[in-house]
């Protein structure tokens, strides 16, 4: 399986093309200046597509057969070249795709540092209750006292851990492995990736996520002259791959195939909220459909990143708060009782 191209590299390269269309240059001239000055995966890539252009394939034929670009990119170049609108097609697939890689990095952050919290607050417990706890321990002993209930509790849950720690040393190498597979094995990751989408992408932020790629190729479709119909079926092809997705973009099929209007079937499915459809009513009867569905992609966007935004906001603080707890309560299920006894001798 060939790598799969990231977003900034889809936009960066949609961007060039475009130049290179807008100013006339053959293709494969064009394509052999990017080769001059790109790296090694770029170098594969742009080697790939310029075997094709050689041999005489149409652009869109080439970046199909060169076997890196995706099945929608290609749609929609193919539309483009189709109806004459190369250039603004590539520019609105710049755009695009300079979208995605600004979510993704979005979603990235939001899930990353949250993990990297969590992780510390683990650490500051099991050094607590692994470290920290037996040494109090023993002054108790010294002093002739006993910890508390709960301190004891956690005391031996820490000399459990202590005892199982080969296990769970293991159990961490197996997933440690495991992530590296993932990163050298494009296939394996794919795989990994579609087993979760299956299982989570309809749900939450995930599901919105989902709509706002359909929403968000639509918009391309539309643009470059697709049909409703073929627009559909481009979109449904990107964001499918799970129940609800699916189920979704298969309402909205039917109900366009019914001779429902774009809006309705879009409204009717779900895909879009009653108002987000009737501004799209209002779209069509005016004869920008295409203009309108671009700025509800824009609304979609900004109201999914406020969402990520507020989920990071309160998972955080919320993550804080229960280490502050933790660390309190075992702090304080030994210090009482010291207390108690040092105002006993003092007494």
């Amino acid at each position: 399986m060939k790598k799969k191209l990231t977003y900034a590299y889809l936009s960066v390269f949609c961007a060039e093309m475009s130049v290179i269309f807008r100013a006339g240059i053959a293709l494969g001239d064009g394509v052999r200046v990017l080769l001059a000055d790109a790296d090694k995966d770029g170098k594969a890539v742009l080697q790939g597509l310029l075997d094709e252009l050689v041999r005489g394939e149409p652009f869109f034929s080439a970046l199909d057969k060169s076997g890196y670009f995706p099945g929608h990119m290609i749609g929609v170049v193919r539309a483009g070249e189709k109806t004459g609108r190369i250039v603004e097609m590539l520019k609105a697939l710049s755009e695009y795709y300079d979208r995605l890689d600004r979510l993704a990095v979005t979603v990235k952050n939001a899930v990353f540092f949250p993990l990297i919290l969590l992780a510390m607050m683990i650490g500051v417990v099991l050094i607590l209750i692994t470290q920290v706890l037996p040494i109090f321990s023993d002054v108790f002993g010294r002093l002739g006292a006993r910890m508390s209930p709960l301190a004891a509790s956690f005391m031996r849950f820490g000399e459990w851990l202590s005892g199982v720690s080969l296990i769970l040393a293991l159990i961490f190498g197996v997933l440690l492995v495991f992530a590296l597979v993932l990163r050298v094995f494009p296939a394996a990751r794919a795989r990994v990736f579609k087993m979760f989408k299956e299982r989570f992408g309809g749900l939450g932020v995930f599901g919105e996520t989902a709509s706002y790629h359909f929403i968000s190729v639509m918009a391309l479709a539309l643009e470059s002259g697709l049909k409703a119909k073929e627009a559909v079926e481009l979109a449904s092809a990107v964001s499918g791959g799970t129940k609800a997705a699916d189920k979704k973009n298969a309402e909205c099929a039917r109900l366009l195939s019914e001779g429902g209007a774009l809006a309705d079937a879009m409204g009717g499915a779900g895909i879009l909220s009653a108002r987000e459809a009737q501004l799209l009513n209002f779209g069509a009867r005016g004869g920008v459909t295409d203009a309108t569905m671009a700025e509800i992609t824009s609304r979609k966007e900004r109201e999914l990143l406020e969402r990520i935004n507020r989920l990071v906001s309160r998972v955080e603080p919320a993550l804080i708060i229960v280490i502050s707890i933790i660390v309190g309560v075992v702090l304080l299920s030994v210090m009482a009782p010291l207390m108690g006894i040092m105002n006993s001798i003092g007494g």
